[in-house]
């Protein structure tokens, strides 16, 4: 039966989003850099400020892919998942990227692309439901990570929630160190009002805010 509940909500996943939804197709991630791991976790800080300065494509997927991108065997992915269930889902909300419209994103892993969920700018919205944070309503790009719950319950029960917000900690680490690699500023926010960042994003009943990640180049 847990074979068969993976299968329908990967196969969801997959059929997701709605036909003729608008679909951005991302660059290729980079496999290999010229900035040292050590010297990455010395340069990792907490940036709030940021310069009036868009992001690139190419950065916004390079950092997306460092979140949740697909690795070895084409299947595991970049952070480490309990059971290889995988209960993260990405959003991107753009306020100032290089080829990409103002407007609300998913990411989807397989294709390493986004789906375009609302094309208009939720940005103010977004940074109102995180308590007017001025880095939330700033940044070039904010990605915000949520999650399901219930894929990872499935097996492991009550303890899903732990393994879940372990998870987040993994995702969320990986993209700070990824902006710290491209030069970015970036921070973690967890002060905002669940209810509020799932009315602004879309998200599905099942799904669950964890983080809010602001990005951007520092100023």
């Amino acid at each position: 039966m847990l074979a068969t509940a993976l299968l329908m909500a990967v196969t969801a996943m997959a059929n997701w989003p709605q036909e003729g939804a608008r679909i951005i197709p991302l660059p290729s991630p980079r496999l290999d850099g010229e900035v040292a791991l050590e010297a990455t976790l010395s340069a990792r800080k907490s940036v709030r400020e940021y310069a009036d300065e868009p992001l690139s494509l190419t950065e916004l997927s390079q950092l997306l892919w460092a979140a949740q991108g697909v690795t070895y065997s084409g299947a595991r992915r970049t952070a480490p998942s309990a059971g290889a269930l995988y209960p993260i889902e990405l959003y991107v909300v753009a306020g100032n990227v290089e080829g990409l419209e103002k407007g609300l994103y998913r990411y989807r892993v397989g294709q390493h692309d986004l789906a375009e969920v609302a094309a208009e700018d939720v940005q103010a919205q977004l940074a109102s439901a995180a308590l007017e944070q001025e880095s939330v309503k700033n940044a070039p790009a904010v990605i915000v990570i949520a999650g399901v719950v219930e894929r990872t319950a499935q097996k492991y029960g009550q303890r899903a929630v732990r393994y879940v917000h372990m998870e987040v900690g993994a995702v969320a680490e990986n993209i700070l160190l990824q902006a710290a690699a491209l030069e970015l500023g970036a921070v973690f926010v967890g002060a905002f009002s669940d209810t509020q960042v799932k009315q602004v994003l879309r998200m599905a009943d099942e799904e669950s805010p964890f983080a809010i990640l602001p990005i951007g180049r520092a100023r």
